[in-house]
């Protein structure tokens, strides 16, 4: 079956497919701390307020877009731009493909560092103290395991894209499902655990004065930027295999909300397991220090303190290996989608399947080299490809302007779905665009005033303003470029209405 013939084979198959994209290790990982960072002194329930509305006006609405998008164009995001843009904005969907596929360079490498510690977990002990979970952090950074998970990861990944949709929908209808069981275990544990109430007490109270503060808005914004794969690219591509009967409106919304209830059973969880076991040896503003110490590489909590503490705990073995366990699942289902995105783009250019999923896996694995080996490396290319995600997401929007936001409404409406509101028109032309820019505009402004970025004008500086915007001008300008050549490769020089 040709690649534009491919169909997910149910609308179950194609939410868990999403699902794997938008729940990953941000959900699991980076949401707990974030929500922590981001809590006043009594609580951070304001801060899941804030986080809860970009839902509704971020991640949601883009989400729908990107469903329409694939599913009108039928191609990745090279060819659904060219062909829903009139051929104008191709090297818009190639940008937004690349930056999916620049994050999966060393997206694999946090998967693999997942597997690697739910084995530690699994056949060794765990650290009980925070000095040796430290080293045991350095030594696996210092040997070569990194790159060997590193390449296990790819592999894993790749053969689930071989065959294209149907290997993809069957590894999800897998690793999704087992994933949400050890999320809901876990959060069962965690909150029977004694002292756990404080921490989930904390999670869920709102401190309302936070709110008059831009930063939390700021980061309620970019954590759904991060965490629901809206604007990524991701979700579009699997839009390009979903049946029109499936319903976009009722599909979007069942992913994000799906997406964001997994975020909070994980904070519950980190949250009640870290107030539970700290709580014996300090108070509420000391544990909140250390949920918000990001560590090398935003690591600390996750992989240098959460280790020790479940080695303080009844049960705590069993439980660690779930984490891990979960959290590998997590990521593996978002790689799946990362790297069926790029093999799905160099089909679409004219590569046979087989040829283009060895040479994304190939390519993936040589080029996530320098994150696995050097830690610096990967903080620059997370901090410039993270945030060059909100121009992704205003890309979306442009792509759906450029075609017809209410052209779409009409095309996407079916018997069974729930009715887009007009509303959603005015959010591609006005609101998605505008928080983009405020995001961009706001990253860019810290990495030129924040400590950690003391030369801003500094290419080679790790979270400088300029590592951003060299490398962003450097991959716009080949793909402005290479504009009329994509166009002709993905839709054979002719433009057509999209079926």
């Amino acid at each position: 079956m040709k690649a534009s013939e491919q169909r997910f084979s149910s609308r179950w198959g194609l939410l868990l497919s999403v699902l794997g994209i938008a729940v990953g290790t941000g959900n699991i990982w980076r949401f707990p701390r974030i929500a922590a960072q981001n809590g006043g002194d009594g609580g951070a329930g304001a801060f899941l307020v804030a986080w809860l509305v970009f839902l509704l006006v971020w991640s949601i609405p883009l989400i729908i877009a990107e469903y329409a998008l694939g599913q009108r164009g039928r191609m990745g995001t090279i060819g659904s731009f060219a062909k829903l843009t009139n051929g104008r904005f191709a090297w818009m969907g190639a940008f937004v493909g690349f930056v999916a596929t620049a994050i999966m360079f060393y997206y694999s490498v946090v998967a693999g560092w997942c597997v690697y510690y739910m084995g530690t977990s699994l056949f060794s002990g765990l650290p009980i103290s925070l000095e040796s979970a430290q080293a045991t952090w350095d030594g696996f950074q210092g040997s070569g395991l990194p790159l060997v998970f590193h390449a296990l990861a790819m592999t894993l990944g790749a053969l689930a894209c071989w065959q294209g949709v149907r290997s993809i929908e069957r590894a999800n209808k897998i690793l999704v499902p087992t994933l949400l069981v050890i999320v809901v275990i876990a959060v069962v544990r965690a909150v029977t655990l004694p002292g756990a109430g404080a921490g989930i007490a904390y999670l869920f109270t709102p401190d309302w004065s936070i709110l008059a503060e831009p930063r939390t808005w700021l980061e309620a914004l970019t954590q759904n930027a991060w965490d629901t794969g809206a604007g990524w690219g991701l979700i579009l591509t699997y839009g390009a295999y979903m049946q029109k009967e499936h319903g976009v409106v009722r599909n979007a919304v069942l992913t994000g909300v799906g997406n964001n209830t997994v975020s909070l059973l994980a904070a519950t969880m980190i949250f009640g397991i870290v107030f539970a076991v700290l709580g014996q040896q300090m108070g509420t503003p000391e544990i909140l220090a250390t949920m918000r110490e990001s560590g090398p590489a935003s690591t600390g909590l996750t992989f240098i303190w959460m280790p020790q503490l479940f080695a303080q705990m009844a049960f705590g073995k069993i439980l660690a290996v779930l984490f891990f366990l979960a959290l590998s699942f997590a990521a593996l289902s978002s790689l799946i989608s990362m790297i069926e995105l790029t093999t799905r783009n160099l089909v679409d250019l004219g590569l046979r399947r087989p040829r283009a999923v060895a040479l994304t896996a190939g390519g993936g694995f040589l080029l996530g080299v320098p994150s696995a080996i050097n830690l610096g490396f990967f903080a620059n290319q997370d901090f410039v490809w993270g945030v060059a995600l909100m121009l992704s997401g205003a890309f979306v929007a442009i792509a759906v302007v450029v075609y017809g936001a209410r052209r779409i409404r009409e095309e996407i409406a079916t018997p069974s779905d729930w009715r887009l509101p007009a509303g959603w028109e005015q959010m591609m032309r006005f609101l998605i665009p505008i928080q983009a820019a405020v995001l961009l505009v706001w990253w860019l402004w810290q990495a030129t005033t924040a400590d950690f970025a003391t030369r801003w004008y500094d290419p080679l500086e790790p979270y400088s303003a300029m590592t951003c915007l060299v490398q962003w001008s450097l991959v716009l300008a080949l793909f402005i470029a290479l504009n009329r050549w994509m166009t002709r490769r993905t839709v054979g020089g002719t433009l057509y209405e999209a079926s």
